[in-house]
C-alpha cells in the first residue's frame, strides 16, 4: 500500500528566511531541502559556468585525455563501444559529433545488442577488435564490469579506456585509464553524474588540451544529449546535473539535429515546448525500443545523421519498432494475466516467464504485472540468448537486490538497485526459484509502506497559470525534486470521459468556483482501479499534479491524475 503523509508546517524561521517569495513556493523550496535566499536563488536560476564543475577533477582525465590525443595524432583506429540504453547511446552521439567536429574518420561506433549479447563487453567485440587492429577502445556508460574482456583486450594489443558511472563491484578492469566519478580515489563533487555526462566531461576534456580549430563555447551543443541521458537514467536532479537538465531542455528545444526534429514531428512533440515528460514518455521509450527489439544502431544512427532523407526513414523505421514493442509487451501481459487466472493460490513473490521472451522486454512486463498484482515480480525470458536472464521489480518497499542476495546460489548474475534489478540463470534453477525466495521472503507486512508526501491542499480556484506559474519555478522535475503534489478534498466530479483512440485514456472534468472547466487526466488508466469506478456526480479526494498542457496548440492548465 501506498501511505500519503502531508507535510508538516515549516518552520517560522525558515520562512522568514525565505520571505521574498509566495507561501506557496517558500514551502515547496523548504520541502526540496533548500532554506536560505541564496540557495533558492542558486536552485531556481542554475548558472552554467558555476554549477558545473572542472573536466579535469575527475580521477584519471589526464590519462584519458592524453591517450585519446595520442591515437588522434598517430591516426589510430578507435572504436566507441556503448551501452544500448537511452543513456549510451546519446553518450556515443556525443562523442561522434566531436570526432565529426574535428575531421577524424578512423573510428567507428559500437552497440552490443540486448536480447543476444547483454550489458558490457563481449567476446565478438574483442575478437573483432583484435582481427580488425583496433588501437583503442573507449567505453561509454559500461565497462566497470569487464575486466576478463578488458584483460583480453589488453592481451591483444588494444588499449582500453573506461568512461563509466556504475558502481565498481568487481575486479578494477586493467583500462589504461577509468574515467568514473563513483571509483575508489575518484574526488569529483557529483557523483550522480550519468554515463553521457562522463564521456561529455571527456569531450571537454579533449577541447581543452587539444589543439582544435573549434569555436569555444561549441560543446553546448552537445547538452542535448546530455540532458536526454540524465532526464532517462533516473539520476538525482540536483546540483550539477540540475544545470545539465535544464539547459539540456534549453538546447532541445532549439535544436538542430535532423533526427531529433524528426522523431518529435512523428511523436507529436512541440518542440519549443518540450518538457522533461516529453522526455520521459515520448523520446526515452523510443530510444529504448530500438535496443529492447535488436536494433539499437537504428537509435544511434537517428540521432547522429544529418541527412534528411535518411532521418525520415530512421524515424519511420523507430517508430515501426516502438508499436512492435508495445504489442510485444502486451501480449506478454496478457500471457501472464491468463497463466495467474489458472493458479490457485498467488504467492507473496511472483516468478513468471517464457523461453521465448525476449530479455530486452522483461523489465517492462514486469513493471505492469507489479501494477496488476501489487507484489514483487521476477519475469524471465531467453530469446536467443545463450541463458535465461529476467528483470525484477519491487512492491511495497521490498529490497530485490537483497530478495536475489538471499537464493543468491540459483543465479549466474545478478545485480540492481532496490526497486529494480535484473539476473541471469539457468534452466534447472529457474524452476525452483519461486518457491525457494518465497520460503525466504519476509511477508509484506514487515516491508515498509512506500510513503509519499503530499505538498500541500488546494482548491479548484489554484489551478491556475499563476499557481503554474509558481511551478515552474522548480522545473525539470525527477529524482530528489519531485514535481509538488496536492490534495483537492471533497471536490465533485462534473463529468468523466475517456479518450484516445483505443479509449485507454481517462479524463474526469470539474468546476471551480467560477464555473470554470478544470479537467484532470490519466493516461493508460486500468479499467480495474478506483479511478476508473468514478462516477459523475461521486465527490473524491483527488491527489494530483499541476501541469500545462499545449496540445493541439491550445494552451492549458490541468491536473494529472495520482490517486483518489
Amino acid at each position: 500500500m501506498t501511505s500519503y503523509i502531508l507535510r508538516d508546517e515549516m518552520p517560522e524561521q525558515v520562512r522568514n528566511e525565505l520571505s521574498a517569495y509566495p507561501k506557496l513556493l517558500q514551502e515547496l523550496l523548504f520541502y526540496r531541502g533548500i532554506d536560505t535566499g541564496k540557495d533558492a536563488e542558486a536552485f531556481m536560476h542554475p548558472d552554467y559556468e558555476k554549477g558545473t564543475y572542472a573536466p579535469f577533477l575527475l580521477k584519471d582525465m589526464e590519462k584519458a585525455v592524453k591517450r585519446i590525443l595520442e591515437a588522434i595524432e598517430k591516426e589510430e583506429k578507435i572504436v566507441i563501444f556503448s551501452d544500448f540504453d537511452a543513456d549510451g547511446i546519446p553518450g556515443a552521439v556525443i562523442a561522434n559529433d566531436f570526432f565529426q567536429k574535428i575531421g577524424y574518420e578512423n573510428y567507428s561506433v559500437v552497440i552490443p545488442h540486448r536480447n543476444t549479447e547483454g550489458f558490457g563487453l563481449n567476446e565478438r567485440v574483442v575478437k573483432e577488435c583484435i582481427d580488425e587492429k583496433v588501437c583503442l577502445v573507449v567505453t561509454i556508460d559500461c565497462g566497470m564490469g569487464d575486466s576478463e574482456h578488458i584483460a583480453g583486450l589488453k592481451k591483444g594489443g588494444v588499449d582500453t579506456i573506461v568512461t563509466d558511472h556504475h558502481r565498481p563491484n568487481h575486479q578494477v578492469p586493467p583500462a589504461v585509464a577509468i574515467v568514473n566519478p563513483n571509483q575508489d580515489g575518484d574526488e569529483y563533487p557529483n557523483k550522480a553524474l550519468c554515463g553521457a555526462g562522463v564521456i561529455f566531461k571527456v569531450v571537454q576534456g579533449l577541447l581543452e588540451k587539444g589543439n582544435f580549430d573549434i569555436s569555444q563555447g561549441w560543446d553546448k551543443w552537445l547538452l542535448d544529449m546530455v540532458g536526454i541521458a540524465t532526464l532517462s537514467d533516473m539520476v538525482s536532479l540536483t546540483g550539477e546535473n540540475r544545470v545539465f537538465a535544464q539547459y539540456g531542455l534549453l538546447v532541445l528545444r532549439k535544436s538542430r539535429r535532423i533526427g531529433l526534429r524528426a522523431l518529435l514531428q512523428k511523436a507529436r512533440v512541440n518542440q519549443t515546448y518540450l518538457t522533461e515528460d516529453d522526455v520521459a514518455f515520448m523520446v526515452t521509450p523510443r530510444i529504448n525500443a530500438a535496443s529492447r527489439m535488436d536494433e539499437p544502431e537504428i537509435a544511434f544512427r537517428l540521432l547522429a545523421t544529418t541527412d534528411h532523407t535518411e532521418a525520415e526513414e530512421l524515424v519511420k523505421h523507430l517508430d515501426e519498432l516502438n508499436n512492435k514493442r508495445k504489442g510485444a509487451v502486451a501480449a506478454m501481459s496478457k500471457d501472464i494475466h491468463k497463466r495467474i487466472a489458472k493458479r490457485e493460490t498467488m504467492p507473496d513473490v511472483l516468478v513468471i516467464g517464457d523461453p521465448h521472451w525476449k530479455p530486452g522486454l522483461l523489465g517492462l512486463a514486469a513493471t505492469k504485472a507489479v501494477e496488476l498484482y501489487k507484489r514483487p515480480v521476477f519475469v524471465w525470458g531467453r530469446g536467443d540468448a545463450k541463458v535465461i536472464k529476467g528483470s525484477v521489480r519491487s512492491y511495497n518497499g521490498a529490497d530485490v537486490v537483497a530478495l536475489m542476495h538471499s537464493t543468491q546460489e540459483l543465479f549466474l548474475e545478478y545485480g540492481g538497485h532496490t526497486k529494480s534489478g535484473g539476473f541471469s540463470t539457468t534452466v534447472e534453477h529457474i524452476v525452483q526459484l519461486e518457491e525457494k525466495i518465497n520460503d525466504l521472503y519476509t511477508d509484506t507486512a514487515s516491508s515498509p509502506e512506500e510513503e509519499v508526501f503530499v505538498d500541500a491542499t488546494a482548491s479548484l480556484d489554484d489551478v491556475s497559470w499563476q499557481t503554474y506559474d509558481t511551478l515552474a519555478k522548480l522545473q525539470p522535475f525527477g529524482m530528489d525534486n519531485s514535481k509538488p503534489l496536492f490534495l483537492f478534498e471533497a471536490v465533485s466530479v462534473f463529468k468523466v470521459e475517456h479518450f484516445g483512440k483505443e479509449q485507454n485514456h481517462l479524463k474526469y472534468i470539474f468546476q471551480n468556483s467560477a464555473g470554470d472547466f478544470i479537467s484532470a487526466i490519466q493516461f493508460f488508466f486500468d479499467p480495474d482501479s478506483e479511478v476508473a469506478q468514478v462516477k459523475a456526480g461521486d465527490t473524491i479526494n483527488l491527489l494530483a499534479h499541476i501541469e500545462k498542457s499545449v496540445f493541439g496548440g491550445r494552451p492549458e492548465v490541468r491536473l494529472r491524475i495520482v490517486d483518489i
